[in-house]
């Protein structure tokens, strides 16, 4: 194996160094790699290398003034995915809502490097039973200066149906003077953009041949289920899905968050071994003379 030490991840980002398999997590929308710490520590647990990074644009606090773009985005995610390969033979994606979508997109373009992908609640339309449906009157916007004229705040209960943890979380976006930080609010420029990314990566759907496992609640407050039937019906891949009964949208985070890390890490040791199962490829070396024959 290469010499991991040497990688330096974003400030922010989670990094976990492990054994040759490596698995690339994506939060989600205005959220942080810290959403998917729970089950990128399970994974680690097993040995593997995972990584969650920062993505500038889309991480809160790096956008400020909401003039990043998708392909912003997704450029962080390529090189995220790029550095993660220096150190690792096999490698899965994964995503939370809105990084589910970018994973999407790393996995039509990369497949022939992915060997599987993850997908947490996936989000092609925000429809949740939380979601008021105004919002459907933004996708008339039809330019990022006018997006940027809005705002939008995750109504309550925030993608978490565990009060516990929902009121842990709140009191953690807390800023230094007690009050509560915008971590709710996503800039309507940044939502532009979103919308942009979906319409951008529905046409590649079919293209994805990989392995693919999907997590998304019965009762999603954010994102409905719609969303995963319609990834089941369009991806060309195998396709496992599973509804959680008793979770929002945030499902690496909230009640379930056990059985989902349980169910990743065991659809990883399945990956694994079906790699390790294909036959090596055996290259038959070319004759010195035939070498010489196709240089002259």
């Amino acid at each position: 194996m290469k010499n991991i030490e040497k990688f330096i991840p974003a400030r922010g980002s989670l990094y976990i160094p492990g054994g040759s398999t490596g698995i690339l997590l994506l939060h989600s929308l205005g959220g942080s790699p810290l959403e998917l710490k729970f089950v990128a520590q399970s994974l680690a647990r097993q040995g593997h290398t995972v990584y969650c990074p920062v993505i500038p644009g889309l991480t809160f606090g790096t956008d400020v003034s909401g003039l990043s773009t998708w392909r912003d985005w997704y450029d962080a995610v390529e090189h995220a995915f790029d550095d993660l390969k220096k150190t690792c033979q096999t490698l899965l994606v994964g995503g939370a809502s809105a990084g589910a979508i970018l994973s999407l997109r790393l996995a039509a373009n990369r497949q022939n490097e992915i060997s599987g992908v993850m997908l947490y609640a996936p989000t092609l339309s925000v429809n949740g039973w939380a979601i008021p449906r105004t919002i459907r009157l933004f996708h008339l916007v039809s330019d990022k200066w006018t997006a940027r004229l809005f705002s939008f705040r995750t109504p309550a209960p925030f993608g978490i149906k565990d009060e516990r943890v929902r009121n842990f979380a709140l009191e953690a976006m807390k800023g230094d003077g007690g009050a509560q930080a915008d971590i709710t609010v996503r800039g309507g420029g940044t939502v532009y953009e979103f919308f942009k990314l979906v319409r951008n990566v529905r046409p590649l759907l079919s293209k994805i041949r990989l392995h693919t496992l999907i997590f998304h609640p019965r009762a999603d407050d954010q994102s409905d289920i719609k969303n995963t039937m319609t990834l089941q019906r369009k991806l060309s891949g195998m396709v496992e899905v599973c509804v959680l009964e008793d979770s929002y949208h945030l499902v690496t985070l909230d009640r379930q968050r056990g059985y989902v890390a349980d169910r990743s890490t065991e659809f990883v040791d399945r990956i694994i071994a079906r790699e390790a199962a294909k036959p090596a490829v055996v290259r038959t070396p070319i004759p010195q003379s035939q070498m010489h024959g196709a240089a002259e």
